[in-house]
């Protein structure tokens, strides 16, 4: 290949298993509103669409629904409590180092396409150790569009200094195949994030169940990306 491929990543179910902590910050804010705290293990497929979002569903599921002016309150406090208390439970998924040397030493280099704050994503990942390998970490507010919208991940790209064409995302739902899909970029589906709807019946270019398949996902698409 003529130029080194560009491997997008999403953050939340994709890079890092978050979820501990945003449904601390979630039921945070619950309690404070004398709502009750919501299971981690229901509440997990809440997350993939922003602070805002998550609040919504998490309201919505207590019988709560609140005014904009109300939503932005809750959502500030949301992300004053969440960045404060970002990195207490959360991790990246089990092999997620491994592959990502594993794909550096075949030339790739990395970017972040994620519906979270461009500081959240960077405070998160910093906190992790994990910052200094991605080129471009980029966020719902980056440049004014989130996921499914294809335009943040072909900035994302540009940002990171790739090319559209010899692009990959990999995320775990169907935000993240509809971004790729109309970009013209395949995908990688992720089984092991959060989603209320499979990633499977979305129909990613490749599925994987554990971030240790990941070279090879990729390695499946070079067919595909160098037109032979």
């Amino acid at each position: 290949m003529a130029y080194a491929r560009t491997i997008v990543f999403d953050l939340d179910g994709t890079l890092v298993d978050t979820a501990p902590d945003l449904i601390r910050a979630l039921n945070y804010v619950l309690e404070r509103e004398g709502l009750p705290a919501l299971p981690l293990a229901s509440a997990r497929n809440m997350i993939g669409a922003g602070a805002r979002k998550l609040l919504e569903r998490g309201l919505e599921a207590e019988g709560r629904i609140v005014g904009p002016e109300e939503m932005n309150r809750l959502t500030a406090d949301f992300i004053d409590y969440y960045g404060e208390n970002i990195a207490v439970a959360s991790r990246p998924f089990e092999g997620l180092e491994m592959a990502l040397d594993a794909l550096a030493e075949r030339g790739c280099q990395f970017a972040v396409c994620t519906n979270k704050l461009e500081w959240l994503s960077k405070r998160l990942l910093d906190q992790l150790g994990l910052s200094g390998r991605f080129a471009a970490i980029c966020g719902a507010d980056t440049f004014g569009v989130a996921k499914p919208d294809p335009a943040i991940l072909r900035q994302t790209i540009a940002r990171a200094g790739g090319d559209i064409g010899a692009a990959v995302m990999v995320g775990d739902a169907g935000t993240d195949v509809g971004a790729a899909r109309r970009a013209g970029v395949p995908v990688i589906g992720c089984t092991f994030g959060y989603t209320d709807v499979p990633i499977a019946e979305l129909n990613p270019d490749q599925l994987i169940d554990h971030m240790r398949d990941l070279p090879a996902a990729v390695e499946a698409l070079r067919p595909v990306q160098n037109g032979t």
